[in-house]
């Protein structure tokens, strides 16, 4: 005799559904550069206006000439970061010095502008040890090559300054491969028991390396992953540096007042390759896909706000541009001019007290260095 069907005691669907109608983008500027959302305008002034805009211009440069530094082999691993700049600038400049950056390996330009050196941040791509010693003051890490790691390490940071009374946030990236990984849940976990003051900031470029975001979860969005952790999550236009900023900045406010952590998803793409290590985008990319974020350029649309209010024009942008050259020049000079790392350099900055096996080695490469 058959079973009669029981009646579901959940509508599935639906409760997706309600999940994710919460998690719509939030978008300040269109494409032409239009202001669409008066109401979420964050309250910067022309001269703050202008100088995101210059950071952005300048880092742009920084990234067609890392490229050609890594293809003349000045260079070691690079990512590339075109695309990218309105989610890692704006989102760093709503930050504070005090605050504490824990970036991923694309996000070497948060931690420049908030305070290192542009030639070690040259070393640190050749694997020089240089590369990570970070100056004193400067608030960062150096930048995590282990997916997802750093959102462990943000947990951890973002408590201590919970226990230590400081007025300050722990903020991380991924990208949406490392929303895929264990250390991304948790992370956001940790920290939404203990209200840790952190930030978590997930760029959704599309494409963990090669695998597109829709292979990599059942989830519609990546920031409503932050409801099973207990805490808010927004989505946000990751191409419009407004609305970038409006999302950190408010979750920056919620993390001082004792409200724990956010998860920010940004919605946006790199232009080129994954890393200069031999990936192909054009194997797993269309060109149709290219066209259409193209036009949804960072640097253009902040280029047609700022004109449009007679805060921008092709003088100062070629100004910005003349700038970041020389400094690069001269960054890259700075790191040409640091002593060649010796393998018993790396021994005695490894250990306070070396080991007995070590130290017969370190004798033995001494005297190889020698000659």
């Amino acid at each position: 005799m058959a079973s009669k069907t029981k009646k579901a005691q959940i509508d599935a669907k639906k409760q997706l559904e309600k999940v994710e109608e919460q998690f719509q983008m939030l978008q300040i500027l269109n494409e032409e550069g239009k202001v669409v959302n008066e109401s979420a305008m964050p309250d910067l002034s022309d001269e703050q206006l202008q100088e995101l805009m210059h950071r952005m211009v300048y880092t742009r440069i920084l990234d067609q000439r890392s490229i050609s530094l890594n293809r003349q082999g000045r260079l070691g691993f690079y990512a590339p970061t075109a695309g990218q700049e309105a989610s890692q600038l704006a989102s760093q400049f709503a930050l504070e010095k005090e605050d504490f950056i824990l970036p991923g390996y694309r996000d070497v330009p948060q931690i420049i502008w908030h305070g290192l050196p542009l030639s070690q941040a040259f070393l640190w791509s050749r694997g020089h040890y240089e590369g990570g010693n970070i100056p004193e003051g400067v608030n960062v890490i150096a930048p995590q090559i282990i997916i997802g790691a750093q959102y462990i390490q943000t947990a951890g940071v973002a408590l201590g300054m919970k226990k230590r009374g400081e007025k300050a946030v722990a903020v991380t990236y991924t990208g949406d491969g490392g929303a895929s990984q264990g250390d991304f849940y948790e992370g956001i976990n940790f920290a939404g028991a203990f209200k840790a003051p952190a930030i978590f900031i997930v760029q959704n470029n599309r494409f963990a390396i090669s695998t597109p975001v829709e292979k990599q979860s059942a989830a519609k969005t990546i920031a409503q992953k932050a409801v099973a952790a207990g805490i808010p999550g927004v989505q946000v236009d990751g191409m419009d540096p407004l609305a970038v900023y409006a999302a950190v900045n408010e979750a920056r406010e919620r993390a001082l007042n004792g409200e724990g952590p956010t998860l920010i998803e940004t919605l946006t793409y790199r232009y080129g390759p994954h890393t200069m290590a031999g990936d192909d985008p054009t194997r797993y990319r269309t060109s149709d896909q290219d066209n259409e974020w193209e036009k949804k350029d960072p640097l253009v649309r902040f280029r047609k706000f700022l004109e449009d209010k007679k805060l921008w024009n092709e003088d100062r942008e070629n100004e910005v541009i003349e700038k970041a050259k020389e400094d690069i020049k001269v960054a890259i000079k700075e790191a040409d001019d640091t002593p060649k790392q010796k393998v018993t350099d790396l021994m005695s900055i490894m250990y306070e007290e070396m080991p007995y096996n070590l130290k017969e080695q370190y004798e033995i490469y001494k005297e190889k260095e020698s000659k």
